[in-house]
């Protein structure tokens, strides 16, 4: 055995332990929990740019670390759910809100969605631009242009099996099912459960002390 071999094996044991617990860290993130900084406005106001939002990886499955091979399916998505996924057809990481499960049928008229022929309900609130949305037992807050928009409307669909209609709480901004299609179960890595830490990219990246910790559902 050469010397440069003799050292390799010589700080691998030197430095086990520390690469044992790298290795559980590693895939501890890649299938039960992990973290995410947001970098876009789609999902305003529920959440910001600069957010870095807790994601729960076993929420619907559990993962061979390090892969997307599923061992064990555990839920699946609900209504109003707000979800990570590694999308196809938009070539990136998204985290939008579910709207519509397979079989629903789906339409938005003028911003306002009508699932399975039930009007969703809209409450206003002090802001103009703003309304609570009520998607089965969970009510948000979602954000309009104030301008009338293509994105305000599509005609009724129905979402196919194991694939799921999402789409941003910022709905005249938000690049989702209206523009990518529907997204396949498969596609979905977790449920975003709070914001960990928030960073105002627009102030230095100072701390926003008021949303560390903010549940999101």
């Amino acid at each position: 055995m050469n010397k440069l071999a003799t050292t390799f094996i010589k700080t691998i044991k030197q430095n086990l332990s520390f690469i044992l617990v790298l290795f559980v860290l590693f895939a501890s993130r890649s299938s039960l929990a992990d973290w995410y900084v947001v970098p876009t406005g789609s999902m305003q106001p529920t959440i910001v740019e600069g957010d870095r939002i807790l994601v729960n990886k076993m929420a619907y499955r559990l993962e061979l670390p390090f892969s997307d091979i599923t061992l064990l399916n555990l839920a699946t998505p609900t209504r109003g759910d707000i979800v990570t996924l590694n999308s196809k057809a938009a070539d990136t990481r998204l985290v939008k809100r579910v709207i519509g499960l397979p079989g629903d049928h789906i339409q938005l008229v003028n911003n306002q969605l009508i699932i399975n022929g039930q009007l969703v309900s809209y409450l206003n609130t002090s802001l103009s631009k703003q309304k609570t949305e009520q998607l089965a037992e969970k009510s948000h807050m979602v954000q309009f242009l104030q301008t009338s928009n293509p994105m305000d409307n599509f005609d009724m669909v129905e979402v196919p099996k194991d694939s799921y209609l999402l789409m941003g709480d910022n709905r005249n901004n938000s690049a989702d099912s209206r523009v990518y299609g529907f997204f396949p179960a498969q596609e979905i890595q977790g449920k975003a459960l709070r914001v960990l830490v928030s960073l105002d990219p627009q102030n230095n990246y100072l701390p926003r002390s008021e949303r560390f910790l903010k549940p999101l559902i």
